[in-house]
């Protein structure tokens, strides 16, 4: 029987139900082998076990049948691709348990494997966003530059972040397709947002005084 661990959930991805006026303009969650690739240093893991078996059947042909060094490199082979296949494994899980979202008001990120939280980064309180296209097929991060006091933790938030900016952590939307797209919509939808003038009411009484002043 399957098991859903985000059940509970009223709206994928979101802990509470979408309040009145506001509405989803786009959902998704990273690419697995990318993140493995970007985030976890997948290829470098592979390359490095590459040259060691490499340098293994080299030293063993200096003594031994090529057929015989090469058997000697076996081992080595075999424990990079368990390596390689834990690190494919925990990119797949927290790709897996990963939703980004885009509202008209907002961009909210469910994250975590392990410990799961939602980040929620109102148009207001992001500054710059970033895009960096990564492939030939539009996949690629988006980066959000945050104002304000609006701070979060590199660790708590790691992958779903700009990488080696420690200071002033940047969340992401790591490894998605048609990232070029994705940031269109936002920018339509954070300009739309951020420009958007603001009503509020003033007292009579207020209002009364300023006529009376001029």
């Amino acid at each position: 029987m399957s098991h859903d661990d985000f059940k509970f959930e009223p709206v994928r991805g979101l802990p509470e139900e979408l309040p009145e006026g506001e509405h989803i303009l786009w959902q998704g969650s990273p690419n697995a082998l990318r993140l493995a690739r970007e985030a976890l240093c997948l290829n470098w893991v592979a390359g490095y076990f590459v040259l060691l078996v490499i340098w293994r059947i080299g030293a063993s042909s200096a003594t031994y049948p090529m057929a015989e060094a090469m058997s000697h490199g076996i081992p080595l082979a075999l424990v990079g691709l368990l390596a390689c296949a834990l690190i494919y494994g925990l990119a797949y899980m927290q790709a897996r348990a990963a939703v980004y979202t885009l509202t008209n008001k907002r961009v909210a990120m469910r994250i975590g494997a392990a410990l799961t939280m939602t980040l929620n980064l109102p148009y207001v309180a992001i500054g710059t966003a970033k895009l960096e296209e990564r492939g030939k097929k539009g996949s690629g991060t988006i980066a959000f530059e945050l104002i304000g006091d609006t701070r979060f933790s590199y660790i708590l938030c790691w992958p779903h972040v700009r990488p080696w900016h420690f200071a002033r952590t940047q969340p992401a939307l790591r490894c998605i397709d048609d990232a070029p797209e994705v940031a269109r919509m936002f920018a339509e939808a954070a300009d739309a947002r951020v420009s958007r003038p603001k009503v509020e009411r003033i007292p009579a009484n207020v209002a009364a005084s300023a006529l009376a002043a001029e």
